[in-house]
């Protein structure tokens, strides 16, 4: 059995994802077919990206890692495929799939031109159906790397921001909102002295080990599944609660 994941902005309202699974079952009717998420923020190449980079490892070895957030689609902008020691990840090369790839050793990165794996035609606006999902499906068939297209040396990365220490204060920022409202940043467990987070002029909260530590309604910060401080509120939602948007500070004292 081979396993392919999906990672998209496409929403189940739509045929989208049911067209790309069922193009790549028709390659490989045996394929297991996963989905990551399909309720990014349409257009949102970095909450795409972090979806993908905290989940991939989760799956077993040889998974192909399929992500399509590509406000692209139809342009220039490149169609790769990347091998790395563990994995598979397929994509548009717009950083979707560049946080995934800084945990993994790369191994081959190639440009997909060979129009013999795509399905055809090729909508200028359907690049998940007609290029990314065929190729997928080849891959787990051991199609030959070097017959997809020409090899590339790189691969486009997304500038992440890195938490920064300034008169005893950690400071990140807030880096995804999940379905529940918790707001993760990029802060990664802090130190065990550490008690006080806040987001400035927003919320103020002390770092508990799980949610119910505080009363109903009550917020929180607590170090997430992701491995990152997430700012939380017992039952509730924070990121309604307290107005807390992407690239919000987060200060850690």
């Amino acid at each position: 059995m081979s396993i392919i994941t999906l990672t998209t902005d496409f929403g189940l309202r739509d045929w989208f994802v049911g067209s790309m699974k069922g193009v790549i079952l028709g390659i490989n009717e045996h394929a297991a077919l996963v989905d990551i998420t399909h309720e990014i923020p349409a257009g949102d190449i970095r909450a795409g990206a972090f979806a993908l980079g905290v989940s991939c490892r989760c799956f077993p070895r040889n998974t192909v890692h399929v992500a399509v957030i590509d406000p692209g689609v139809g342009s220039n902008r490149a169609a790769i495929v990347v091998k790395t020691a563990d994995y598979y990840f397929v994509g548009p090369d717009n950083g979707v799939l560049s946080l995934a790839l800084e945990k993994e050793k790369v191994l081959e990165i190639w440009r997909v031109e060979n129009e013999a794996y795509f399905r055809r035609p090729v909508s200028n606006t359907f690049h998940g159906r007609d290029v990314f999902a065929p190729v997928a499906a080849h891959l787990t068939l051991r199609v030959l790397m070097d017959s997809l297209g020409r090899q590339l040396k790189d691969y486009v990365k997304l500038e992440w921001p890195k938490p920064q220490v300034a008169g005893g204060v950690l400071r990140g920022q807030i880096l995804y909102i999940d379905h529940f409202g918790n707001a993760v940043s990029n802060i990664e467990s802090p130190a065990k002295s550490v008690s006080k987070v806040r987001v400035p002029d927003k919320v103020q909260c002390d770092i508990k080990r799980f949610y119910q530590e505080v009363p109903g309604g009550q917020p929180l910060a607590i170090t997430g599944s992701a491995g990152y401080l997430e700012i939380a509120v017992n039952g509730g939602n924070a990121a309604q609660t307290f107005g807390l948007k992407l690239g919000d500070a987060v200060e850690v004292a």
